[in-house]
């Protein structure tokens, strides 16, 4: 079992940072309660005011898609925009009790809301966020392994193992950083593996070191490629669960940094939706090595299995503005090729270790 204590101190003093008189939005399930309770304690303690929560029951979000008018569907309340004004920070923690709970909601649905929320999240990462999930039955269901077996992986993946956590994800910082100096000179990115080759330029770029501070747990390093760069085809090997739709072996092909063909062996129609959701869609945001040793098999979780060590991905929409990306989208999803069966991952021509 997560010590709910430890992973809130993490959460709070190595994430967020948090500081006296701060107001800080969670948003959860109720599964999750026992670290809503101990990130509460760990914020009076720091003097900061008690969490905002908003919590998802279940069922709600399905009854929305079911119900929603027109309007609703293409806008929002201007209480959630204003919102953000008065806050300091955000954490989102994953803890669904079903996974598949949108599997049976058209994909160009939720695609649409994404788009009309868009100014929500952008709001949303013009603050001090992070993301982090919390072990339940159906994130152990998916990785195909006991509950138990669930949390302890999950608690290896946060270096909750460790005596000193915090001193952990500094040290993967610190190694990450090393990485991110040689990558920052790079002109152009080739990736190979079964069914895969890709080349990117990455020249002018700036690469970021993904140590925990936002994503928990992280372990990975990011650039926003040129965004009319991508030549050729890659496969990605691992499953994507983006929204609770569960798709799998997509393989897609570029040119001069578009999308030209895009298929799935399972979740067609939910890649056809992201792809349609706006011109940005079909345009890449996002490159990513995975350095996270703790995360030694996919999970069915995104966040989780994007930080593999010995994987790379892509994230199709959204750049973030940070690494110069310039691509502009209602969408961010991250596509996963792990590279350890035989890929290869090279930078101007030379080697460069993922694992």
């Amino acid at each position: 079992m997560i010590d709910p204590d430890a992973f809130a101190k993490l959460i709070c003093d190595w994430c967020l940072e948090v500081r006296e008189r701060q107001y800080v939005l969670v948003s959860t399930t109720p599964l999750a309660a026992p670290l809503i309770r101990s990130f509460h304690r760990a914020l009076i303690e720091r003097g900061a005011w008690s969490p905002g929560l908003r919590i998802e029951l279940p069922g709600l979000t399905e009854d929305f898609y079911r119900l929603a008018s027109e309007e609703l569907l293409d806008g929002f309340p201007a209480a959630d925009l204003a919102e953000w004004e008065h806050v300091d920070a955000t954490l989102n923690i994953q803890a669904p009790e079903n996974t598949r709970a949108l599997a049976g909601v058209d994909p160009g649905l939720i695609t649409r809301v994404a788009r009309a929320r868009n100014p929500i999240r952008e709001a949303r990462l013009s603050k001090r966020w992070c993301l982090t999930m919390w072990p339940t039955s159906a994130l152990a269901q998916d990785a195909g392994i006991s509950d138990d077996a669930y949390a302890a992986f999950l608690g290896r993946a946060l270096f909750l193992d460790r005596p000193d956590p915090v001193a952990a994800w500094r040290e993967l910082s610190e190694r990450q950083q090393r990485v991110v100096d040689r990558l920052n000179s790079a002109r152009e990115i080739r990736i190979e593996a079964e069914g895969t080759d890709l080349r990117l330029r990455v020249e002018g770029r700036t690469w970021m070191n993904s140590d925990g501070r936002r994503n928990m747990p992280s372990g990975e390093v990011f650039t926003g490629p040129i965004e009319d760069s991508a030549s050729g085809t890659i496969r990605f090997t691992v499953p994507s669960n983006p929204r609770g739709v569960l798709v799998e072996d997509v393989t897609l092909t570029f040119e001069n940094g578009e999308v030209r063909r895009a298929t799935a062996q399972r979740g067609q129609q939910y890649l056809d939706a992201a792809l349609a959701t706006d011109p940005g869609a079909r345009f890449l945001g996002e490159l990513g090595i995975g350095t996270n040793s703790g995360i030694d098999r996919p999970t069915g979780s995104i966040l989780l299995d994007e930080k593999m060590a010995g994987t790379v991905h892509l994230a199709l929409g959204r750049s973030y503005p940070e690494t110069g990306g310039r691509n502009q989208s209602a969408l961010h999803w991250d596509l996963i090729c792990d590279l350890r069966p035989g890929g290869r991952l090279t930078a101007d021509g030379e080697a460069i270790s993922i694992e």
